[in-house]
C-alpha cells in the first residue's frame, strides 16, 4: 500500500518545490538584510569587533562580509546566480558560527549557533537545488529546479 501511496504523494508535493524555494530564498535574503545594513552603517566598528574576535585582516573581512551579505540579499531575492552566491554566504555563516555563536551553545535564545546553522543548511539547499522556476536563473539559464 505504501508503495502505491508514496509515488502519488511525491508527485503532488513535488509540484510545490519552486514555490518552496522562492519562499525560502526570500526569507533567507530578508534575514541577511538587517545584518548587512548594520555592518555598512558602521563598518569601522565592525572591523574593530572582528579584530577582537581574532579574525585576520579585520577591516578587509568586515568589508567582504558586509558586501557578500548585501549582494546575497539582492541575488537571492532575484534568484540570480543563486548557486554561486550561496557558497560565499555559507563561508560567512561558518565564520559566524565558529567566531561568535559556537561558545554560546545551540539555542538561538542564548545567541547560539542555531539560526546561523539553519541559514547554512538553506544555503546548502540553494547551492545543490538551485533557485527554482520562479527565478532569473530559470529565465536566463533554463535551470529546471
Amino acid at each position: 500500500m505504501l508503495k502505491t501511496i508514496y509515488p502519488i504523494t511525491k508527485n503532488i508535493l513535488g509540484k510545490g518545490q519552486s514555490v518552496s524555494l522562492l519562499l525560502a530564498r526570500l526569507t533567507v535574503a530578508y534575514g541577511f538584510y538587517e545584518p548587512a545594513m548594520q555592518k555598512w552603517s558602521d563598518i569601522s566598528s565592525v572591523a574593530e569587533w572582528f579584530g577582537t574576535l581574532g579574525i585576520p585582516f579585520p577591516t578587509l573581512n568586515a568589508y567582504l562580509a558586509a558586501s557578500t551579505e548585501l549582494l546575497g540579499v539582492v541575488l537571492l531575492t532575484l534568484g540570480l546566480f543563486t548557486r554561486l552566491i550561496s557558497l560565499p554566504l555559507m563561508v560567512v555563516m561558518v565564520v559566524a558560527i565558529t567566531t561568535v555563536h559556537l561558545t554560546h551553545g545551540f539555542s538561538a535564545g542564548d545567541n547560539g549557533f542555531e539560526i546561523p546553522l539553519y541559514y547554512l543548511l538553506f544555503l546548502a539547499l540553494f547551492a545543490s537545488l538551485g533557485a527554482g522556476k520562479f527565478s532569473l536563473d530559470h529565465l536566463l539559464f533554463g535551470e529546471e529546479q
